[in-house]
């Protein structure tokens, strides 16, 4: 059986001795020096001025929206969109801080949202934000969806949890928004085993979400930041590290966590480049058999993706393929699939429809692409799906 992940980290031998190492040597254990390090690190490789490290690419996502709310950028009621092909943990945390999630349809030939679809929607009803799923590795017309958030006011925000290292254009994604999330769960393109982060170039946003990850308390803001909220409040220094100034979670990663990212960063364009050759190979079966809707990539300079989608144009044609696949590769649904239609979401009622998402959902599933596979798998599997 080829597993949709074979390690749980890139060079895993290794890893592990370092990470043995670290444990044995080390006096502390809970958020610190190594998770700082990684942080800056990865600031470094993203090209954005912070990054927040957190549990969870889910609880990146939470801590994003939360302090969206906390800075007055958003307020409860407000209509936020977000790609209806995505994880349900991009869209729980606008239900859970009360705002009124819309839904916006994907095109078939890139899984992802477009200018058309955001226009489309513009059309019917007004959203203060847009959550865009960069799904999968692939994108839309990122730049003229930027054009339209920036003319008609809409905070862009980036869920690029599944796309690290894809360039569009010339820039990466997650950073076309305001801030950017990032999961680095085992069989993402980088393991820490649980962790997430977020980017922005912001200051003063960077600082809401260091509150919102730990308790709201300014431990972890900069000295002027403090003194102003300290001031602000009539906060002495007795008090001053147990005072809490706005909504906000523990979910603060561990040293754990932040060594393994720290030392595994250098190796993310490695990872990234065989992702890529790995995809361009894999993307012939598109072309190849008659059977699967193409899915267009060529307007993307760099395609980086933890598995590779496919959409079949029936779904006998889909239940066909989990036959062919069984025992020998491992397959899933595509991400969440349409959003619109899980549980949670229809009991909310919100009433909209993404017939695209829907058929992704219905016809639609993936195989891993991961550094570790070898030219046999990669052989086996293109022959199986042509």
């Amino acid at each position: 059986m080829i597993r949709l992940i074979k390690n749980t980290f890139h060079r895993e031998p290794d890893v592990k001795k370092k990470l043995i190492e670290f444990i044995d040597q080390t006096d502390r254990l809970s958020f610190g020096p190594q998770c700082e390090e990684f942080e800056k690190k990865f600031s470094e490789y993203q090209g954005r001025k912070h990054s927040i490290f957190v549990n969870s690419g889910s609880s990146a996502n939470l801590a994003l929206i939360q302090a969206l709310i906390n800075q007055g950028i958003l307020q409860k009621g407000d209509k936020v969109g977000f790609s209806a092909l995505t994880w349900a943990t991009n869209v729980m945390p606008l239900v859970q801080l009360g705002l009124e999630p819309v839904p916006i349809d994907v095109e078939l030939d890139t899984l992802n949202v477009s200018s058309r679809k955001l226009e489309s929607i513009l059309e019917k009803t007004e959203i203060k934000a847009l959550f865009i799923t960069n799904l999968l590795g692939f994108c839309d017309d990122m730049d003229v969806i930027k054009a339209i958030c920036d003319r008609e006011e809409i905070i862009l925000i980036e869920d690029n949890c599944e796309s690290l290292g894809t360039v569009y254009k010339g820039q990466k994604l997650g950073n076309f928004g305001l801030a950017s999330t990032f999961s680095f769960y085992v069989g993402h393109h980088l393991s820490t085993i649980e962790g997430g982060m977020i980017c922005t170039d912001d200051n003063h946003f960077a600082d809401a979400l260091r509150m919102v990850r730990a308790h709201g308390w300014d431990r972890n803001v900069d000295s002027q930041k403090q003194g102003e909220l300290r001031d602000k409040h009539s906060i002495d220094d007795f008090y001053a590290r147990y005072s809490f100034y706005s909504l906000a979670y523990n979910l603060r990663p561990t040293e754990i966590n932040g060594f393994l990212g720290s030392i595994q960063v250098p190796y993310i364009d490695e990872i990234v480049n065989t992702r890529r050759d790995n995809f361009l190979e894999f993307a012939e079966i598109y072309n190849n058999t008659g059977k699967y809707l193409p899915i267009r990539h060529e307007h993307i300079d760099l395609i980086s993706n933890f598995a590779v989608p496919v959409v079949c144009k029936t779904v006998e044609d889909r239940d066909d393929l989990i036959r062919a696949c069984e025992g020998k590769v491992e397959i899933r649904p595509i991400v969440g699939g349409d959003i619109t239609g899980q549980p949670f979401f229809k009991e909310l009622g919100v009433g909209w429809e993404s017939p695209n998402a829907a058929l992704v959902h219905r016809q639609g599933l993936y195989f891993g692409n991961n550094q570790d596979l070898t030219r046999e798998e990669i052989r086996e599997i293109k022959e199986i799906f042509k």
